[in-house]
């Protein structure tokens, strides 16, 4: 799990959201390292000590925090920060010192241009959050259109509405139309208004948590569309906020744990969970895995660069083509693009969050037929 290469503690420095309206996520985020840094102490692996910085949901706040972590602290590892915007704003401060940005909750594709290659992500970028739900509809419903209701501010949205058009395109869709909204949404009654304009037979929200469950309250306005997907289905927090409104509602998932159970690096899904109730007496979502897994991913860097230099950790990285309980974890060559963790579509049921599988790609005509 964990590899030493010296008893002196090593420093990880991490900014993250315990307040403000991200703090759902971030203190996921936050108990995911704390569990990895524990289990490494324990284990008598690498000695760590961790410095975190709350940056209460704010870029710029973040900002601060890493250029403290940076330059006061000096700071052996760096963890990245939960949500695209603080991800954005310090990926080229960590690059201007020579840091890699170990990113955990950054999903935007512009994340790994914003970091001069010194940014390794584990969790799939936000264009192929939905890139797959065209086809899983079509091929459930006929459907060919599509209408996407999305937060306009930041690049997490959008990357996920590129990627839905695209994975439309594919699947023979005749038209996707977007619709921005300013988030926080403060008109949820006229967002869905001018979404279900022209009756979509698919309708995907693609906002902030509170964005999605705000719409997904409105669910008998809902009633025409045939199938309802966003974001925030994704994590259980969405059954928990909404209970029988969830059902039926589909969302992209980083992680389900009954889908990883032997991985070659750290320990089992099911490990993982039994540890975190016990610690934190509650189940873990995928925030929290994917913020323990980017601590297995630097440890087996570590282990087998036999060292704390950049550089070498960067070029261990990019070579690096194995899996953890989170999935599969290999970059695109040249980039740090994760390529090689897959997102599951899930879908609530009786609920519980149902895994989905989509079906075979049939390439389609000239015309978008198949």
């Amino acid at each position: 799990m964990c590899a030493s290469t010296s008893r002196e503690p090593v420093v990880v420095g991490v900014s993250v959201s315990l307040s403000g309206p991200l703090r759902r996520q971030g203190q996921d985020a936050y108990d995911g390292i704390r569990l990895w840094i524990e289990h490494c102490s324990s284990a008598g692996g690498l000695p760590l000590r961790l410095v975190a910085l709350d940056d209460a949901s704010s870029a710029s706040h973040a900002r601060e925090n890493v250029a403290r972590l940076l330059t006061e602290e000096r700071v052996d590892l760096l963890l990245g920060p939960y949500g695209s915007g603080s991800t954005l704003a310090v990926a080229p401060l960590a690059a201007a010192h020579g840091k890699i940005l170990w990113n955990h909750g950054g999903a935007s594709d512009a994340v790994a241009e914003a970091g001069s290659g010194y940014v390794v992500s584990v969790l799939s970028p936000a264009s192929d959050y939905l890139r797959h739900l065209p086809r899983l509809v079509r091929h459930r419903t006929g459907a060919q259109r599509a209408t996407v209701l999305y937060a306009g501010r930041g690049t997490f949205a959008s990357s996920i509405r590129r990627g839905l058009e695209a994975g439309a395109r594919t699947a023979g869709f005749d038209t996707v139309r977007a619709i921005a909204f300013d988030s926080p949404l403060r008109n949820t009654k006229a967002a869905i208004d001018a979404a279900l304009a022209d009756r979509p037979p698919l309708l995907v929200v693609a906002g902030r948590f509170e964005d999605d469950v705000a719409i997904i309250r409105e669910r008998q306005m809902l009633e025409a569309v045939g199938t309802v997907a966003c974001v925030a289905a994704g994590v259980d927090g969405f059954h928990r906020e909404l209970g029988v409104l969830a059902e039926g509602v589909i969302g992209p998932s980083q992680w389900e744990p009954q889908l990883h159970e032997r991985p070659l690096i750290g320990p089992s899904s099911a490990w993982f969970c039994s540890e975190f109730r016990r610690v934190f007496q509650r189940d873990p979502g995928y925030v929290a895995a994917q913020a323990y897994t980017v601590g297995l991913i630097v440890g087996e860097c570590i282990r087998h660069a036999e060292s704390l230099e950049d550089r070498e950790l960067l070029a261990v990285a990019r070579q690096l083509d194995a899996t953890t309980l989170y999935g599969r974890f290999r970059l695109e060559p040249g980039s740090s693009r994760q390529v090689g963790h897959e997102i599951t579509l899930v879908e609530w049921r009786d609920g519980r969050k149902r895994p989905l599988e989509a079906p075979p790609f049939a390439p389609t005509s000239p015309h978008g037929r198949p």
